[in-house]
């Protein structure tokens, strides 16, 4: 065939165009090669990001523990609801992996993820690979996930996560706080408010990972051994000064107030005066951190300055005691006196004619106290005193937002009205800190509400605080004459404390009845506006708790005072936890003083037959019970030496084994006695007598038994007795 005379011309175009083609591949080839660089980014890099995957080991936020190890704060695991719309990851229709039909799975959801239908019939129809359900379908818990699980519904799937789970609701919420959420891009949950938010640093987690060489699908290639593992940093835990137990003797009585009374604020602190530990800090509105129904950011138990009325008296007392200038005997006139062109009051506004100024700490005179400061130390000497209590600065509690009052010194009736808490204004924490000094002998201890921080993978103590004397603004003697007279505001016929005694107890303390300023100018007036309080310490003699209480504003009748709601508070409080805290009612109450100086000094009965020591007791008329079926007296409650009064109850344990006794009609004194000699933990509800006993009679007993008992008052005794009534046991108690 003769060739086309074009064919080589092309031929060599072609090949000129291929080779050069090949020369600039190559060209960039060997560029590519030496530099490893292509559109400015590094090879070697992009690569490593492609086949290099990572995987998040999640940590876990530090735990909040009470003093006691009960956990009031934890991670627990939570899951999101996911909703999977792309058709293309069903592979098999009979095995659908996709959600199918939009209505029936918003019927079935909706409801338990408390959303509309509508809504989330909305959601699952998006044009979307897949979808969440927002803030209703994240942090739910395993118990709705397997709910959920038990539908069946295709498409719907769940991711693992976490979530801060605060077990106990509404419970000293302002002081543990909560996390949420941080706007940052890491989204890791940041501590707001209380414990929560001040120890943030030492309870944040910080989250591990593991490198590994994978493919585009995340799947692991083999024969790759260069894994890395960055092992996840746990947070640390802390351990609080709070008791559970306390905590929620205090919770329950101001739900009840709160319920009754619809008070505008309820603040109550209870606190060991001996180290200045906070066992119990609760206010009124609250809110529950696992919902976070907040309307109050405030912890007003620190942060809410006030005038607090008579409750400042104790210190202005303590102070002209500690100058030598207060007689208690000496009187006075009540009712009204002169500073200048204004004139002081008392509450009843006629006063009760010449008394004695003990009398008028008892009655709460705001006379007695404007004369005390004035005429007895001396405004300037006073000022001194307001000082050496903190009055005019913060505790430094380990809380944070705390704020302090204002003391208004000006002027002459501001120094004198300051005496009797009105004008100045002091916060809760200042005043149980204050009063530290009077049930402690003189030393002012400071407030604090952590105990430790431990490292919660090693059990190291990382942070330990202790107990810090912060001032010593009186001394023991002041104290013990301080503690002397608050009892008589208690005790006394004409004390304003009447309604704070307890059965068993001895309490010290000072009511308050502050004035509300109004906006307008003055003070708010009516039965209602005010801020009724009580600060009182038990046991008298040695004083182991110290409680606040303050009531703003509740809605009572015109029947009743401002001390129900506060005193429904503290001696429902105080008195269940001296009782919890195994505190032994106190015997020489000054009733119990007269009597026991008529009865009988106990003698000795151990080593002594059962028989004759019955005999003996019984023939002296003591009430006798036996633990035990030996022959031998063992040991005895009362010991040898009290002195008790005619039909008192004598509790003898024989050689043998114990056996527990029928309790039914026992005080709670004669209760104490038996965990005392048996050695066992005693827990109470209720007051008056027992009716029911946890332990059955003739049961047997050992150390470190727990005994729980219910009582009722004597009006009700028979009634609970009659609807505890069991079938008659083959098994009989010993007989008294």
């Amino acid at each position: 065939m003769k060739k086309h005379k074009h064919t080589h011309i092309g031929a060599a175009v072609l090949f000129a165009f291929f080779g050069l083609l090949f020369f600039v591949l190559f060209l960039r080839f060997v560029q590519l090669q030496v530099t490893g660089v292509a559109d400015g980014q590094v090879l070697a890099i992009k690569a490593e990001e492609r086949y290099t995957k990572k995987r998040t080991i999640e940590a876990k936020r530090g735990t909040i523990f009470d003093r006691r190890g009960e956990v009031i704060a934890e991670d627990i695991p939570s899951y999101t609801v996911v909703a999977v719309l792309d058709k293309e990851m069903t592979t098999d229709p009979n095995d659908p992996k996709h959600v199918v039909d939009p209505e029936m799975t918003a019927k079935k959801l909706a409801p338990l993820l408390n959303m509309e239908v509508d809504e989330v019939e909305r959601i699952l129809k998006k044009d979307a690979k897949q979808v969440e359900f927002g803030p209703n379908g994240r942090g739910i818990s395993q118990a709705l996930k397997q709910k959920i699980e038990a539908l069946h519904l295709p498409g719907i799937t769940f991711m693992r996560d976490s979530k801060r789970f605060y077990p106990n609701g509404t419970f000293a919420s302002y002081v543990i706080g909560y996390v949420q959420k941080s706007d940052s891009s890491d989204g890791r949950e940041k501590g707001m408010m209380g414990i929560e938010q001040s120890l943030d640093r030492y309870l944040k987690e910080e989250d591990g990972y593991v490198t590994f060489k994978g493919d585009p699908k995340g799947w692991r290639l083999p024969h790759h051994t260069d894994e890395k593992i960055v092992s996840p940093k746990n947070g640390d835990d802390v351990y609080l000064t709070i008791d559970q137990k306390i905590q929620t003797f205090l919770e329950d009585a101001m739900n009840e107030v709160e319920k009754k009374y619809q008070p505008e604020k309820i603040i109550a602190i209870v606190a060991n005066p001996k180290t200045g530990e906070i066992l119990a800090m609760s206010t009124r509105p609250s809110f529950d951190p696992n919902k976070r129904n907040i309307t109050n950011y405030l912890n007003d138990a620190i942060a809410y300055p006030y005038e607090p009325g008579s409750t400042m008296k104790i210190f202005t007392l303590a102070a002209a005691i500690n100058e030598g200038v207060y007689n208690g005997n000496e009187l006075y006139q009540s009712g009204s006196y002169a500073v200048g062109a204004h004139r002081i009051r008392d509450h009843n506004k006629v006063g009760w004619g010449m008394i004695s100024f003990n009398e008028g700490v008892q009655r709460s005179s705001n006379v007695a106290f404007a004369i005390l400061v004035r005429e007895k130390l001396g405004e300037d000497r006073f000022l001194q005193y307001l000082h050496r209590f903190h009055f005019n600065q913060p505790t430094g509690i380990d809380l944070p937002g705390e704020r302090i009052g204002n003391i208004l010194y000006r002027y002459p009736v501001e120094k004198v009205t300051t005496g009797f808490g009105q004008g100045t204004s002091v916060t809760p924490i200042q005043q149980i800190q204050a009063a530290t000094a009077i049930a402690n002998g003189g030393k002012m201890m400071k407030p604090y509400v952590v105990d430790r921080i431990v490292d919660s993978e090693t059990g190291k103590i990382i942070v330990k605080n202790k107990p810090e004397v912060v001032g010593t603004p009186i001394t023991k003697e002041t104290a013990e004459k301080v503690l002397d007279i608050l009892e008589t505001v208690v005790t006394s016929e004409k004390g304003t404390g009447r309604p704070y005694q307890i059965e068993g107890y001895r309490v010290a303390g000072k009511t308050g009845t502050a004035q509300i300023p109004d906006p307008d100018g003055g003070y708010l007036t009516g039965h209602q506006n005010y801020i009724f309080s009580f600060l009182g310490m038990a046991p008298r003699e040695n004083p182991r708790l110290l409680m606040y209480v303050a009531v703003k504003q509740p809605k009572i009748s015109y029947t009743e005072t401002g001390a129900v709601p506060v005193s429904m508070i503290f001696n429902s409080v105080m008195k269940n936890s001296l009782q919890y805290l195994n505190i032994q009612p106190t015997l020489d109450q000054p009733k119990q003083k007269v009597q026991a100086k008529k009865g009988i000094v106990l003698e000795s009965y151990v080593g002594q037959s059962t028989e004759q020591a019955v005999k003996a007791l019984k023939e002296k008329g003591f009430s006798v019970t036996v633990i035990g079926t030996g022959k031998e007296i063992r040991a005895q409650m009362p010991e040898a030496g009290e002195e008790l009064a005619i039909s008192d109850r004598v509790l003898l344990q024989t050689d043998g084994e114990a056996i527990m006794p029928d309790m039914t009609g026992w005080s709670l004194r004669d209760v104490m006695k038996l965990a005392d000699l048996l050695h066992l933990k005693p827990s109470f509800m209720g007051s008056g007598y027992v009716f029911s006993q946890n332990i059955r009679p003739g049961t047997s007993v050992k150390e470190n038994d727990y005994i729980i008992v219910e009582l009722a008052e004597p009006d009700q005794l028979q009634k609970r007795l009659q609807e505890n009534k069991q079938p008659e046991q083959e098994e009989q108690g010993p007989m008294d």
